[in-house]
């Protein structure tokens, strides 16, 4: 699940970051983004993970399955260094590290237990949280840069909470039936497209890493709150502590990668890659792909596209 995230964040960054930019709530985003084969194998991966997840709520509660989503992040950094020659400074490495750390202590911290079943209350809520964030994401969606990014970000999270609150009692389902009669699995439905929306606008106008942290940041922490006191998540006799410290160094380590992130350039049209028959050939690749420095570090998302191409392709017209 987590490696799934993982790759899903840095398919859809790569593709987002070369669609044209939207300046509204616009659905067509997800219908150009769709254009990209890269794009859509971040939404395979990013179903598989949320199958993956959904299995995992059955039993195991929220404050655990939202870090593991979180923990993608650093699977994207790990992957960065693989395949596109990232230079990570020390001070990221030492974050990943207590990524792992934070999701060992709630993996150990948390006890495995069958959801409660969620009311007609908590529905309607999910419907009346659904019309919220629709209409704050109007707003945001005028927001440029780096904060826009971080505000749509954080809608987004707050839309993938809603749709985690709704999985856990519907992965409780005894038949098929009854899991494709329910609403939640409607609700689940609709978060989740609002929130790959909000994503993918969110990525578009600053940091990939700026957007998916606030994404989880703002998506780990209600969900583990209404788990904990409506759902009967449970934590093992005598380790809240260890829970809580998990829970807040995994978040914690997630929202400190932040601390290199660079704002992309905002294009006002995508970006042409040549195609293959103008490629010419033979031609002898850079040493060292160039990215910008900050603070003498180089930033832990920025996507070099131009200096991968076989990463990414022009938007289906």
């Amino acid at each position: 699940m987590i490696v799934a995230y993982g790759v899903a964040n840095l398919l859809q960054s790569i593709a987002a970051s070369r669609t044209k930019m939207h300046h509204t709530l616009d659905p067509g985003l997800l219908v150009r983004l769709l254009g990209h084969r890269i794009y859509l194998y971040g939404i395979g991966c990013q179903v598989l993970g949320f199958f993956l997840a959904l299995v995992a709520r059955r039993d195991l509660p929220l404050f655990l399955v939202q870090a593991s989503v979180a923990a993608g992040l650093g699977v994207t950094a790990v992957l960065g260094v693989v395949v596109l020659k990232w230079q990570l400074p020390r001070s990221e490495i030492l974050l990943l590290a207590a990524l792992v750390l934070g999701i060992g202590g709630l993996v150990l911290a948390a006890e495995p237990a069958p959801s409660r079943p969620l009311g007609l209350l908590g529905k309607i809520s999910l419907v009346l949280a659904l019309l919220i964030i629709a209409g704050a994401g109007f707003f945001a969606v005028r927001i440029k840069g780096a904060p826009g990014s971080v505000a749509l970000g954080a809608l987004s999270g707050l839309g993938f909470a809603c749709a985690a609150v709704a999985a856990r009692p519907l992965a409780s389902s005894h038949s098929v039936f009854e899991f494709v009669s329910s609403p939640l699995l409607y609700l689940v439905i609709a978060h989740s497209l609002s929130a790959q929306l909000l994503l993918g606008l969110a990525m578009q106008r600053g940091s990939t890493n700026a957007a998916v942290a606030a994404m989880d940041a703002a998506g780990a922490v209600p969900a583990a709150v209404v788990g904990l006191l409506l759902l009967g998540d449970r934590i093992r006799p005598g380790l809240t502590w260890l829970a809580a410290l998990g829970f807040l160094v995994t978040l914690g380590s997630v929202i400190a990668l932040t601390r290199y992130a660079e704002p992309q350039a905002e294009s006002s049209a995508p970006v042409d890659v040549p195609a293959p028959s103008d490629v010419v050939p033979h031609r002898p690749a850079p040493a060292r792909p160039v990215r910008p420095v900050v603070n003498g570090h180089t930033p832990l998302m920025d996507l070099p596209t131009r200096e991968y191409p076989a990463l990414s392709e022009s938007s289906g017209r």
